[in-house]
């Protein structure tokens, strides 16, 4: 695993969240980080199966400013590059897959526990709520751990 603070010392050129299914968490990661990295850093989002994109992840990146546009939940095979410097997975399985995918590549992989919205139950405003959890929870990680102290807004 690559300690944190390597990762806050360089930017690295090319990153992969990995999740379930390609549908809340990776997604919302690669808006995120594609916001505030380097514009020449290549990020790209996977999932372990096939899922259904989200409307929910629409709603709460649109409130910071961000869309995912036209895509589409995609798996490891639909990948068009297969080489990255850091593996980011979001949920258990999708570390287990990487983990194993990885074990003869010279690529780093972390894990940040990220929670499934999908579990929330209750209004719409509850629902949301969740969404926006995970939304802050990974742009706090992505400007912790994968912003360069340069790049670092306000700090």
């Amino acid at each position: 695993m690559i300690g944190t603070a390597s990762l806050q010392s360089k930017t690295p050129r090319s990153i992969l969240f990995m999740c379930g299914m390609n549908a809340i968490r990776s997604p919302m990661a690669e808006a995120l980080a594609k916001a505030v990295l380097p514009k020449g850093t290549y990020v790209a989002s996977a999932g372990v199966r096939h899922g259904e994109r989200d409307p929910f992840v629409d709603v709460v990146l649109d409130e910071v400013g961000l869309t995912i546009g036209r895509h589409q939940p995609r798996t490891l095979e639909e990948l068009e590059d297969d080489y990255f410097d850091i593996i980011v997975t979001l949920a258990p399985e999708a570390h287990h897959v990487a983990l194993e995918l990885t074990r003869s590549m010279a690529v780093d992989v972390v894990y940040w526990p990220t929670p499934d919205p999908t579990v929330a139950t209750g209004t719409r405003e509850q629902i949301v709520a969740a969404y926006r959890a995970v939304r802050d929870h990974l742009a706090t990680l992505i400007a912790n751990r994968l912003v360069a102290d340069g790049r670092r807004k306000g700090g």
